[in-house]
C-alpha cells in the first residue's frame, strides 16, 4: 500500500475494494430501459421559442411558471423540492437550475403547448439566464417581472446562493420562497425587513405553497 503523506488520507483500501467488486454485467446494463434527460434550456434556447410561450400563456394553455432550484445538501427537508415538482399541475412549466435540480431533473413531466414542462436552465452560474428569461417574458407581456405568472422557490446552502439571492433582491424581485431553512445571517429583524420590503418568505409544505402561488 502507498505510504500516506502527512495530512492526506490513504484511500488505497477503498480503491482496491472498488476494483475488486464485480460491478454491473453487460446483461444487467442491457436490461435497463433507455432513459435520456434533456438539458440546455438557457436563455437563448428558451427565448428562441418566446413567441410560442407567449401565445400559450395568452391562450390559457400555460397557467404558471415555477423557477425551482438552488443548492442541494443532506439536511432533512430538501425532499420538499422533489414533492413540489411532482405536484405542479400539468398546465404549468418548471424552470430549474443549480445543484438542487438533481433531486428531480430526471422526472418525465411531459409537455404543455408543445414545450417541455421541465426545462433545465443550467447550473448556479446560469442564474443570469433565468433572470434574462424572466425579463424577456415581462417585456413581451409589457408588465413588471413581479407581475408575471412566475413563482421562485429556491433552496440555499452556501455563500454563492446567498449572493444570488441578494442579486435578485437588488433587482426588486419579490415573493421569493426560500428553504429548507433560512440562512443563519437572517436574524428576526433582518427577516422582518426582507419580508416587509420584498415579501421574502420561508417554504411551508408543497401543497400550501402551490395553492398560494396559483391563487
Amino acid at each position: 500500500a502507498a505510504v500516506p503523506q502527512q495530512g492526506i488520507p490513504d484511500y488505497t483500501p477503498v480503491i482496491e475494494k472498488a476494483l475488486a467488486l464485480p460491478g454491473f454485467t453487460a446483461a444487467q446494463v442491457a436490461a435497463q430501459p433507455d432513459r435520456t434527460v434533456t438539458v440546455g434550456f438557457a436563455r437563448n434556447a428558451v427565448l428562441s421559442v418566446a413567441e410560442t410561450v407567449v401565445n400559450a400563456v395568452k391562450a390559457g394553455n400555460i397557467r404558471h411558471f415555477f423557477l425551482i432550484g438552488g443548492c442541494d445538501g443532506a439536511k432533512p427537508g430538501r425532499s420538499y423540492y422533489t414533492e413540489l415538482v411532482e405536484k405542479v399541475p400539468d398546465d404549468c412549466v418548471v424552470l430549474t437550475l443549480a445543484c438542487g435540480k438533481f433531486r428531480f431533473f430526471d422526472r418525465n413531466l411531459g409537455e404543455v403547448a408543445g414545450l417541455p414542462r421541465l426545462m433545465d436552465v443550467g447550473q448556479c452560474n446560469d442564474a443570469y439566464s433565468a433572470i434574462q428569461i424572466a425579463i424577456a417574458l415581462a417585456n413581451a407581456f409589457e408588465v413588471d417581472v413581479n407581475e408575471l405568472p412566475l413563482s421562485m422557490i429556491l433552496s440555499w446552502y452556501e455563500q454563492k446562493a446567498v449572493a444570488i439571492l441578494l442579486t435578485l433582491l437588488h433587482l426588486g424581485i419579490k415573493n421569493i420562497r426560500l428553504g429548507p431553512t433560512l440562512p443563519a445571517f437572517i436574524s428576526p429583524n433582518v427577516f422582518k425587513l426582507l419580508s416587509d420590503t420584498y415579501q421574502l418568505q420561508p417554504i411551508t409544505t408543497p401543497e400550501q405553497d402551490l395553492a398560494a402561488c396559483l391563487a
